[in-house]
């Protein structure tokens, strides 16, 4: 049987799928490529061309390739452009997922683990670890759009044959030590993915969006995960639901939270560069600290992390920033 991986061509789904050929899954990847990268999914690998969001061509892509599980990464994440266009984000999320169920409904998959995030969260009034038992509130429509479709997706299995995994994301960062794939989409909005730019020269600078937090010092503190670290806990979830192991909805961070000036410091650091850094007001949208409790990823699953390091997330992600001009270049 194979595992459908939406999204596949971008940055996680990219290592999501080399996670599963590095466990000898056979592995189909849908993408349409709005964001994604044809050349990101590795050779030999399946892919076809297609929207999530039209049912009947999923139904047909389940039905042609023995799709027995699906996970899904598809869909738009940037936090402030959900905030100036609403009604894109509710319809590649929400509208989008709900037709993506639909079809594996209908063809009879019943393993299916979703791409969450952080952001289905309240603003915390502390800055000690959120679990998974807290307020749901989310501050922007990317948040909304992606609790409606894990609301979407337990209401699902508990009418059909569906059991799931939904893993809430935090702040993914990173990419492949093997240097195979890797955050390539212009335009990146995530912190260490322009630091490191700005640090191999293809920014002039780069901003801190507020400096008058109540943090340690003043600016925004995030769980930054390693982008393999998480395939991992993907990986891992799919064979909890293949074992027959009950739905459930999981953290995925290292409990663990840096500043934006830890981060930025990190990598002039490791780069060597000390680029230009330009102070400016709060960016609608964000929350002042966002760290994961994870005890329940790691107790259900028996996850371990193994590169929960600030170190080790910048390096991979400034190796990359080194291949991807050439790899641009070539494709």
């Amino acid at each position: 049987m194979t595992v459908l991986v939406t999204g596949g061509a971008g940055y996680i789904g990219s290592h999501m799928v080399w996670e599963l050929l590095d466990h000898h899954e056979d592995v189909l990847v849908v993408d349409n490529l709005t964001t994604g990268f044809e050349w990101a999914i590795p050779k030999g690998v399946k892919f076809i061309n297609a929207d999530i969001g039209d049912q009947d061509a999923m139904e047909e892509v389940i039905n042609d390739n023995d799709i027995d599980s699906i996970i899904h990464f598809a869909g738009s994440v940037v936090v402030p452009e959900s905030l100036q266009n609403p009604l894109m984000y509710y319809q590649n999320n929400t509208g989008n997922s709900r037709n993506l169920i639909a079809a594996a409904v209908n063809t009879g998959v019943k393993k299916f683990i979703f791409s969450s995030t952080a952001a289905v969260y309240d603003n915390p009034l502390t800055e000690g670890p959120i679990s998974e038992n807290a307020i749901l509130n989310p501050m922007s429509p990317y948040g909304t759009s992606k609790l409606m479709t894990e609301l979407m997706i337990r209401d699902a299995a508990e009418a059909h044959d569906l059991s799931y995994v939904i893993l809430r994301y935090f702040n993914v960062a990173g990419c492949d030590v093997q240097g195979r794939t890797g955050q390539s989409t212009e335009g990146a909005t995530h912190l260490i993915k322009v630091a490191c730019e700005t640090a191999a020269g293809s920014r002039s600078s780069m901003k801190i969006f507020g400096t008058d937090y109540s943090t340690l010092d003043g600016t925004c503190v995030r769980d930054f995960i390693h982008v393999s670290d998480l395939a991992n806990a993907h990986y891992i979830a799919l064979q909890h639901l293949r074992s027959g192991g009950k739905k459930f909805t999981a953290n995925c961070g290292y409990s663990q939270g840096y500043s934006v000036r830890q981060v930025i410091d990190t990598v002039k650091r490791i780069s060597g560069n000390d680029f230009r850094v330009i102070e400016t007001d709060r960016r609608a949208g964000d929350i002042e600290a966002l760290t994961a409790n994870a005890h329940r990823l790691m107790t259900r699953l028996e996850w371990v992390p193994k590169h929960n390091n600030l170190d080790t997330i910048v390096s991979s992600a400034l190796n990359w920033e080194e291949k991807l001009p050439a790899l641009k270049k070539s494709a």
